[in-house]
């Protein structure tokens, strides 16, 4: 990201802002010895991938100012640590011009707070048997000494703009995508039966890292047999099976954006008679939900199709006897927004705009047969209809099926 991006981005926030509106968002702590990842909506509006940091926005006599607050470098704290973000660093990164220090947040949000009316911030959710988050932790003064000033959840905000990918954040998740289909190809083209799962994700992570990708979208699923029929299986530490067709629920995350694919493959050269079956039965589903994708189109809509479209094929091969029977098999939505987040700002009953990137993952499960299929690409809305990102990822059985015989044949 450059000051570019973002800046354009803080303009259309301040264009949401009424006068008396504020934002404050808190970056991401540090926990010691992980890898950092920054908080997406602060990513978002700065560009700075630092830990420690505070944004604050406000609208006060229709003028929008903005500050960002950063920790003060300790010299002791260095050799242990490294150094901090300095604020030349921090203006140059981000186009924010005003930054301030940490130790100074709360003297000036207390000089702000008879203008304010409403503050928007990234406060999370938690349940009320557990701790307050951060920024819960951090705004509660203000709610106990100023009751008269709202707070409210950013996402309610700040989704119109995420939901509308520009052509910068469409080609960061055509890379995630493209970095994603390749390492799904190494293992298509390697795996074996009496491999175990994680050593495909490994397969996986490997081409992430050699791609210059640092971390997951989301925890990988890589699921054989019966465990490709649990819908969120992570453990992924189980023994391939001859026979067994596995499922491939993964994504990479390129500058924080994340791809979303997944593909099904058979141990062995071929997908056997039933395994074809249903497999035939989720893609017919996938491609005729996909050719419904334009401006104007609901999620409701997409989700009401997919029910009909896959009941239909499994009253074909009788394993249901009234449509009503299907959510027996299929238990999910087929659709959610993608991008900085792998289930993005937008909410399940949207209507469709050219920006959008949604998935399309319809599934068929059947545990009693140890059979699990789900076929999931990432697809963008543009102005007339519709455009694959991940279209160049095979998915036919007979392209599969060459795949897998070249590779057994090595």
């Amino acid at each position: 990201m450059n000051p570019e991006v973002t800046g354009s981005r803080r303009e259309k926030l301040a264009n949401l802002l009424a006068d008396g509106e504020n934002v404050i968002v808190f970056g991401n702590s540090q926990d010691k010895l992980s890898k950092f990842s920054q908080d997406n909506n602060f990513l978002y509006l700065t560009g700075l991938a630092y830990p420690e940091l505070i944004y604050v926005a406000g609208k006060f006599g229709g003028r929008f100012n903005d500050m960002l607050f950063i920790e003060r470098s300790d010299p002791e704290r260095i050799v242990w640590e490294g150094k901090k973000l300095s604020a030349e660093e921090a203006i140059e990164i981000s186009g924010i011009k005003r930054v301030k220090y940490l130790d100074e947040f709360y003297p000036t949000l207390s000089a702000m707070c008879p203008m304010m009316k409403t503050i928007y911030a990234n406060l999370g959710f938690a349940d009320l048997s557990r701790p307050m988050t951060f920024p819960m932790f951090k705004l509660e003064p203000l709610r106990t000494r100023h009751p008269q000033i709202e707070i409210k959840q950013l996402n309610d905000l700040i989704a119109p703009l995420r939901k509308i990918k520009d052509s910068w954040e469409i080609q960061q998740l055509q890379k995630a995508i493209d970095i994603t289909g390749k390492g799904i190809m190494d293992v298509i083209e390697t795996a074996t039966a009496a491999m175990m799962e994680y050593e495909l994700e490994a397969m996986l992570f490997y081409r992430m890292q050699r791609s210059g990708v640092r971390n997951w979208g989301f925890a990988p699923i890589v699921a054989s047999g019966l465990n490709a029929a649990t819908l969120h299986y992570e453990k992924n530490n189980c023994r391939i099976e001859a026979g067994e067709l596995i499922l491939m629920d993964v994504g990479a995350a390129y500058n924080n954006y994340s791809a979303d694919i997944t593909r099904c493959f058979p141990a062995g050269a071929t997908f056997s008679e039933r395994q074809k079956q249903i497999y035939s039965i989720v893609l017919d589903a996938q491609k005729r939900v996909i050719e419904m994708i334009k401006p104007g189109v609901t999620l409701a809509d997409l989700n009401q199709a997919t029910t009909t479209f896959l009941a239909e094929g499994l009253l074909a091969i009788g394993l249901i006897e009234n449509t009503d029977d299907v959510t027996k098999y299929y238990m999910h939505n087929v659709s959610h927004f993608l991008g900085m987040d792998t289930h993005d700002l937008g909410g399940r009953m949207a209507t469709l705009e050219p920006g959008n990137v949604i998935t399309v993952e319809p599934g068929i499960y059947i545990p009693e047969e140890k059979l699990g299929v789900r076929i999931e690409d990432d697809v963008l809305i543009t102005e007339t209809g519709f455009c694959v990102l991940s279209q160049n990822i095979p998915k036919e059985i007979n392209d599969i099926e060459e795949i897998r015989q070249a590779a057994l044949r090595k």
